[in-house]
């Protein structure tokens, strides 16, 4: 919790004012990993797969949190609402 809080404060901000973008933390220093190197069309390209795989993150710790919260622990919850339930 502390680290997590460190890092909100301490590292992950745009110090310089330089951000290209929302979320660019690199501020001129030890974050940029070759950021500049890449063309601007990679760097769309990878800004993109990003932004995907957050979605697709997001979209999994949705269907955990949807499936903690079902009533019933069925894992063949479908059948049982078709009609064929299945008994373990």
């Amino acid at each position: 919790f502390l680290f997590i809080g460190f890092l909100e404060l301490g590292v992950m901000k745009d110090i310089t004012g330089t951000g290209e973008f929302v979320g660019d933390f690199r501020n001129d220093g030890a974050l940029d990993f070759g950021w500049d190197s890449f063309s601007p069309e990679e760097q769309e390209r990878k800004r993109a797969i990003e932004l995907n795989q957050g979605r697709a993150a997001m979209m999994g710790i949705l269907g955990l949190m949807v499936h903690e919260m079902l009533p019933s622990h069925d894992p063949y919850m479908i059948n049982a609402i078709l009609g064929a339930p299945v008994e373990f």
